[in-house]
């Protein structure tokens, strides 16, 4: 396992206890954003940076209010943190969620740059290399959707947006405009049980390799025992290893987001704990910079799906920012993170 931690008191500054800070970015995206639940024209992010002897770590997170997160609440999560403890107490006195994602993986930043090696080197793992990332696009008309394909077509994994009534023409659309793309499908809990066992079916004709989230999570009973032509992805449903139970009979895939999970420790102990129940892997993200993906570079390593481009639909970015290329999303330079 890894190690322990740093213990710390927070906001006090020198003699050897770490100071905390909690500020609030924005950035700006490329287009307009939209899902099932809304549109968005930029990306509020809470950023942590924790302070020992000189050094710096620093995490990120996105309060989400499908989790009934918001920016204060989620800064009042971490403000109220005890003085004293370490990231491994940190599991046990923050839920799974954003606060505790972006102390956890602030504090592993932190370690590494006090030890000298490198978080995978810290948490076991082996060096970390490219994924190939889906890029999304954003749910839309029909035609607006194949113009965003056809740009795109060069990509080699599109997500679509979808989770609506009409969705055949979108996906339709999104097919011709990238005929030789791979491409997944996040229904964001959009559908009912009918509309998804009626779409299936052509999911397969139009070359789909996954659905994610076709239910809402509170009605996803309806998936035992039925025909899962496509595999079917956890996300709303799944979001630490507490959530592994419930899956059973409804899930091929689980979709790990840190800001779900509460961090990059869980995020590693709840990737373990899939696979070996049988699972496959998705490593996802909420919309944010660099600094949020970097962390999840760890856990996508190998996974079946890896999206991680939340940069690629920002205006602006970090400095230091990860690279993407046709290689995928490289892991980061420890000048960004870890």
């Amino acid at each position: 396992m890894p190690p322990a931690g740093i213990f710390f008191a927070k906001k006090k500054d020198g003699g050897g206890f770490l100071k905390v800070t909690v500020s609030k970015d924005v950035f700006k995206l490329a287009q307009v954003f939209t899902i099932s639940r809304g549109s968005r024209t930029q990306a509020e992010v809470l950023t942590v940076k924790i302070e020992k002897d000189g050094v710096t770590g620093w995490g990120e997170c996105v309060p989400y209010a499908r989790y009934n997160e918001t920016l204060e609440s989620v800064t009042a999560e971490i403000d109220a943190l005890p003085a004293d403890f370490s990231r491994e107490e940190l599991q046990g006195l923050l839920p799974a969620g954003a606060a505790r994602n972006a102390v956890d993986c602030a504090l592993w930043d932190l370690e590494a740059k006090i030890a000298g090696k490198p978080v995978w080197e810290l948490a076991g793992l082996p060096k970390p290399e490219p994924e190939i990332t889906a890029y999304t696009l954003s749910l839309d008309t029909p035609e607006n959707m194949q113009k965003q394909a056809a740009e795109n077509a060069h990509r080699p994994l599109l997500k679509i947006k979808l989770g609506t009534a009409d969705d055949m023409p979108r996906l339709q659309a999104v097919r011709a405009g990238a005929p030789k793309s791979t491409i997944i499908v996040d229904a964001n809990e959009g559908w009912s049980a009918e509309v998804y066992a009626e779409l299936a079916p052509h999911l397969v004709r139009l070359g789909v390799e996954l659905v994610e989230q076709p239910l809402p999570s509170g009605e996803d009973e309806a998936l035992i025992g039925m025909e899962r032509p496509v595999p079917v992805c956890a996300d709303e449903s799944c979001h630490d290893r507490t959530s592994l139970p419930k899956l059973t009979g409804k899930y091929d895939v689980v979709n790990i987001k840190l800001d779900k999970t509460g961090g990059l420790t869980e995020a590693l102990k709840l990737r373990e704990e899939a696979l070996a129940a049988g699972y496959k892997v998705m490593v996802g993200c909420m919309v944010g910079s660099s600094l949020a993906m970097a962390p999840a570079t760890l856990v996508a390593q190998g996974a079946m799906i890896t999206d991680l481009d939340g940069p690629l639909l920002l205006a602006e970015d970090r400095d230091n920012a990860l690279t993407f290329d046709a290689e995928g999303v490289h892991p980061p330079v420890p000048a960004l993170w870890g």
